[in-house]
């Protein structure tokens, strides 16, 4: 399906809003010691920001894998964004699928709380690059 520019242009506000609720549920689940549900919003928050840029730029992906390998066929291979920074967005994905997936792991704040502002920079990157756009 092709967007119109306006479509596009709200969808990739829209993800960019998710972004920022998901890193705010962030927040609420670590102060109430939910750390799977900490690590469950802090992928989710890196994943809408990486959508919104690869939708930005005409990019699209129809699963978490073909994000990743977009982002980093696109902006880590050309060097627009770093490739330490990149690896954020794995990250936050392994521990996800820990939480969500693994019956007999435990997702505790130490797993979680290191990757915080990691994130926050992801995001802040994600919405840096589509302003340079935009």
């Amino acid at each position: 399906m092709k967007l119109s520019e306006e479509e596009r242009e709200a969808i990739v506000k829209y993800r960019l809003e998710r972004a920022k609720e998901a890193m705010v549920d962030v927040r609420v689940a670590m102060q109430n010691n939910r750390w799977n549900n900490a690590a469950n919003r802090l992928y989710y928050a890196c994943f809408y920001s990486a959508i919104a840029l690869l939708l930005n730029d005409g990019h699209s992906a129809n699963a978490h894998r073909g994000v990743r390998t977009l982002l980093g066929l696109h902006y880590v291979k050309n060097g627009i964004i770093e490739e330490e920074l990149s690896k954020v967005l794995q990250k936050t994905f392994n521990i996800r699928q820990t939480g969500d997936y693994d019956d007999l792991a435990i997702v505790t704040e130490q797993d979680v709380a290191p990757l915080v502002e990691p994130a926050q920079k992801f995001i802040q990157e994600m919405e840096r690059l589509i302003n340079l756009k935009t």
